[in-house]
């Protein structure tokens, strides 16, 4: 799905524009039994409690396409029905009003969901969208090409609220605020079919995780029936993995190595772009060439690059990730700082080694003495013998001040110490 798409309809989850038919939902215990099923014409929900269910709706269809939003796909095998798939489209056809494919339905979820220990509730919407005709340059026609009719589905945590204290308006006093069963947003919610450039896609579901390190992939493949895929954050995490471990145990060795293999990634990345500018991009998925190649380019040495290519071919077999998924910020981040605090320490080198130099220049000679004085003052310097002893001469007025070695003296100072 494009986020044009997944926008179209999540606009529509408005109270005076949603299309909803249907709300039904199971509450089941963190002890796998349910507490209550229910079902809903959506039109006669009370105004709260239908924003409420609007915006739980919503957030299944929020968050980063490949990351929070996976298109997934199911087996393509002629030779076997594929139930799951089945079960949807006739749940979908029912409109919600089949009890029992509603309760196979629940059940699949209660047998797969990892609910980590908690209460949750599963809800499904059911709707009906009037697809509006558009032209090509997407002005809006008053007529329906087609009804896209698809179901929501939003597995939702339910917490026990926090203990507190609250105003007791009836009997004026301060009192302990009864602790109530919160639905708390979405954790794992799916589209079925997908909707794909304004038509559905039977064949994909569109599937939302709020976690994109733990995108449950127990609901994709044993409730969806679907392939199982990893969202951008953990395909990033296990190409560093696999980096980490073929590198061996130098951490300073392997962070260089990671460090240049992402820069060299994200110059493969922006030659993509820019070979395809002014035009519609195709995705850049990481082959095994490409990742060849990228080995190369970032010297890595032969028998490790080896052994990151069969790991990363055993990994992403599947499912190939795309390139800018692989690129992680943090580690350009942390390059571009490293590079700056080289630049700054060769820069204090630098000027150390002048400082070192013209000191060294400045250093007078132990038979020298080295007179700095005010040019005016250069004529009246001679040179007497006194008491035997050849001496420089410098006459000071009586305004005059002179320094020595830091020390300031005035005029007379010393004839007075000798008196």
């Amino acid at each position: 799905m494009q986020k044009k798409d997944i926008l179209e309809l999540k606009k529509r989850f408005k109270k005076n524009d949603c299309t909803f038919t249907r709300v039904c939902g199971c509450y089941v215990s963190n002890d796998q039994r349910i507490l209550l099923q229910f079902r809903e014409t959506f039109l006669t929900l009370e105004e709260d409690d239908a924003f409420k269910y609007l915006e739980i709706a919503g957030k299944v269809m929020s968050g980063g396409i490949d990351n929070q939003i996976l298109s997934l796909q199911f087996p393509l095998d002629e030779s076997l029905e594929n139930q799951q798939q089945a079960s949807l489209y006739q749940l979908k056809k029912s409109q919600l009003k089949d009890d029992e494919l509603l309760s196979t339905f629940y059940q699949s979820v209660i047998d797969q969901y990892d609910h980590d220990n908690s209460n949750y509730l599963i809800l499904l919407f059911h709707d009906a969208y009037d697809v509006i005709t558009k032209t090509s340059d997407n002005a809006k026609l008053d007529e329906s090409e087609e009804v896209y009719e698809y179901l929501l589905c939003a597995i939702c945590p339910v917490t026990l609220s926090e203990p507190g204290l609250r105003y007791d308006e009836q009997v004026q006093k301060i009192k302990a605020r009864a602790r109530d069963w919160v639905v708390e947003k979405p954790v794992v919610g799916f589209v079925f079919p997908a909707f794909i450039e304004r038509s559905p896609d039977v064949n994909t579901v569109m599937y939302y995780t709020k976690n994109p390190k733990a995108p449950h992939p127990e609901v994709m493949a044993g409730v969806l029936g679907c392939l199982p895929r990893q969202t951008a954050t953990l395909q990033r995490e296990s190409f560093q993995m696999i980096v980490n471990d073929c590198l061996g145990p130098d951490e300073e060795k392997g962070e260089r190595a990671l460090l240049e293999i992402h820069e060299n990634l994200r110059t493969m990345v922006e030659d993509h772009e820019f070979q395809y500018e002014g035009m519609e991009e195709p995705p850049f998925h990481l082959n095994q060439e490409q990742v060849q190649r990228l080995m190369q380019e970032s010297g890595i040495p032969e028998e490790a690059a080896a052994k990151i290519e069969l790991s990363y071919r055993q990994c992403f077999e599947e499912d190939l990730p795309l390139a800018k998924h692989i690129m992680d910020p943090k580690v350009l981040k942390a390059g571009e700082q490293r590079k700056k605090e080289t630049r700054l320490e060769r820069q204090v080198e630098t000027l150390q080694t002048e400082l070192e130099k013209v000191s060294s220049d400045l250093q007078p000679d132990m038979n020298e003495v080295i007179l700095r004085v005010n040019p005016s003052k250069t004529s009246q310097i001679s040179t007497q013998i006194i008491d035997g002893q050849r001496c420089l001469v410098i006459p000071l007025d009586a305004h005059e001040q002179a320094t020595i070695n830091g020390q300031r003296q005035a005029p007379g100072e010393e004839t007075e110490k000798k008196a």
